[in-house]
């Protein structure tokens, strides 16, 4: 059966939220002579709607943004000044990732590349648009590595985003997946929710933007992946066996779908005859 390494984009393969969504929405609305600017605690909320259109059209009932800006009335209207905006601002995004600026987060590459060395399937699923999953994917891994994953799954692919399970959904049915054979790395609690409703084992890396969010239904809560001679990861929250000495590892990651999938099977064997059944 296949395994699948199932990574998020924005916040786990890069910090792309805090140093690239957040710095281009600014820079669009200065370029737009819009009197606005999301603070980092500001986009700290925001970033809890997933998409990055719905965090501009959320805006429409703010009270403080129509004091600076006359939202018109209709709601096709704003939806359509709004996506003009995230067009703008996709380009100063991309822009920014091609420049190599935003570094990848630590571990992640070197993860991948052992994971997919050790049989296992690599994917991206995102609520974020497929041309800005792409870019940030392509900077981090490399054109190689990222010829060599299996799915690149976005918002855009989706009639709802995250928290609602659909774009891991539309992974299993697209890669032909076993849900409890995947383990997807995501940082924040909709990211969580939505890979835990799609049947999936889910490892938190939590950044500067999510590190206070409730992660109960992760199975394994961590800094970062981590990197060997590097300093030693912190561990937030595990609910497995698996104790990673200094950085997380692809024996660990077998080590955290064993466990698991074992779980599973225990949760399964105690639950009455005629509830199998049904």
């Amino acid at each position: 059966m296949k395994k699948a390494l199932i990574f998020d984009c924005d916040g786990v393969l890069a910090d792309t939220e805090r140093d690239g969504h957040l710095v281009a929405f600014n820079q669009m609305w200065r370029e737009q002579g819009i009197n606005w600017q999301w603070s980092l605690e500001q986009y700290a909320e925001k970033v809890k709607i997933g998409g990055g259109k719905e965090r501009m059209f959320s805006l429409g009932n703010d009270r403080d943004f129509r004091a600076v800006y006359p939202v018109p009335e209709s709601e096709s209207a704003w939806w359509n000044i709004v996506m003009g905006w995230h067009k703008r601002k996709t380009e100063i995004y991309k822009q920014a990732i091609a420049s190599g600026a935003i570094p990848g987060r630590p571990g992640v590459k070197r993860l991948a590349q052992t994971a997919l060395a050790n049989g296992w399937l690599l994917a991206v699923c995102s609520t974020s648009a497929i041309v800005s999953v792409e870019a940030v994917l392509r900077h981090v891994m490399g054109s190689e590595l990222t010829g060599q994953f299996a799915g690149i799954f976005a918002g855009d692919m989706v009639k709802a985003k995250k928290p609602a399970p659909d774009v891991y959904n539309l992974a299993v049915e697209t890669l032909d997946l076993d849900p409890t054979r995947c383990i997807v790395i995501e940082d924040t609690r909709n990211g969580l929710l939505a890979a835990t409703a799609a049947g999936m084992t889910c490892i938190v890396t939590y950044n500067e933007l999510s590190k206070h969010e409730d992660f109960e239904e992760a199975a394994l809560v961590l800094s970062d992946f981590g990197e060997p001679g590097n300093e030693a990861i912190a561990i937030g929250q595990n609910q497995t066996n698996v104790k990673p000495q200094g950085y997380f590892t692809v024996d660990n990651l077998e080590r955290v779908l064993c466990n698991s999938r074992a779980s599973i099977s225990t949760m399964r064997s105690q639950m009455p005859s005629h509830t199998l059944e049904t």
